[in-house]
């Protein structure tokens, strides 16, 4: 089996391929909500020079792909694309991440074209903190939510980014709802990426605080992922909720980095948090030959740096989240 490693030796074997940037909400660390900057449509990578790119990373060694965006279910046709992906040789895994907007009436589609796994992004169960933070309504994430869990998809995902003064006291609550509901929870730290992001530093809370207020009630102990994600897991006793926690600001996890992001654009970032970076749209459009493609993500790769540098250097990353992908 083919493996693709990084100059730090670690195997890169997944991507998240954002299909957009362009998003139905607004949440305030993430977009600003004014921001009207988008890439235009003809900037995307198509459908076709997605398939070309995936197809090459999966043969060296790729075998996780995460759709995401921006909103991954903004973009038309994005069920087509999934089936597209999922058909491709060495691809194991296809997942997604979504605000869960469209996802009541997108759910079975999804399913049917591959997708197992679902991530969603929901930061608060009270309809005025969740307008506060998204601009949106809320029922129509829980809607998507219950439509996914009727479609099978298996595990679902909680993100909770967790904000001092804002949703901090809603912790206890979500790991309620997601015992009720047999969801895997994992809480966030805020990261700051873009000016977004280091505006919202101003609520960032460690999630090692929240560990401990969780150990007071809960019996915590070991746990397993069930991804290949960031987070550091533990199970509550007695049950089968998983917790995870992502801590890139409190405990980074970048010595077990295992990912690369491929924007809308065709850019790949090699690090969330600096600014290395490929440009393979215009080798798409070229007319790049598949040999060449994988030249080209070799050299990618080899600029992938060891580390971010959110906590020596917070001001390094000037994109928003949802121009780098998800």
């Amino acid at each position: 089996m083919a493996q693709l490693l990084d100059p730090f030796q670690r195997r890169i074997e997944y991507i998240r391929l954002s299909v957009t940037d362009r998003c139905d909400l607004r949440c305030f660390y993430c977009l600003p909500e004014d921001h009207r900057d988008f890439e235009t449509p003809d900037h995307w990578l198509t459908f076709e020079e997605i398939e070309r790119v995936i197809g090459a990373f999966a043969r060296l060694g790729v075998r996780r792909i995460r759709l995401t965006g921006g909103e991954p279910l903004v973009r038309r046709g994005i069920t087509d694309l999934a089936t597209r992906l999922h058909a491709l040789p060495g691809v194991a895994d296809l997942s997604l991440s979504t605000n869960a907007t469209r996802l009541a009436r997108m759910a079975q589609p999804l399913r049917a074209a591959g997708v197992s796994r679902i991530n969603v992004s929901l930061d608060s169960l009270r309809p005025e903190v969740f307008k506060r933070i998204t601009k949106g309504r809320l029922d129509k994430v829980l809607d998507g939510l219950m439509a996914a869990k009727a479609a099978g998809f298996a595990p679902i995902k909680i993100n909770m980014v967790v904000m001092r003064g804002i949703n901090d006291g809603e912790v206890e609550d979500m790991v309620r709802f997601c015992l009720e509901h047999g969801f895997t929870l994992r809480f966030i730290e805020t990261m700051p990426v873009g000016d977004t992001g280091r505006r919202a530093s101003d609520c960032y809370i460690s999630l090692q605080t929240v560990r401990r207020r969780l150990a007071e009630r809960y019996e915590l102990l070991p746990g397993t992922s069930p991804g290949g994600g960031p987070a550091r897991y533990v199970r509550v006793a007695g049950s089968d909720l998983t917790i995870g926690f992502i801590t890139p600001m409190s405990q980074h996890f970048c010595e077990t980095c295992n990912r690369v992001r491929l924007s809308a654009d065709g850019t790949l970032y090699l690090c969330l948090g600096q600014d290395h970076k490929f440009e393979f749209r215009p080798l798409l459009r070229a007319g790049i030959g598949d040999a060449e493609l994988e030249q080209a993500i070799l050299e990618a790769i080899a600029r992938k740096p060891e580390r971010h540098e959110f906590s020596d250097r917070p001001e390094k990353v000037v994109r928003f989240m949802a121009q780098t992908g998800g």
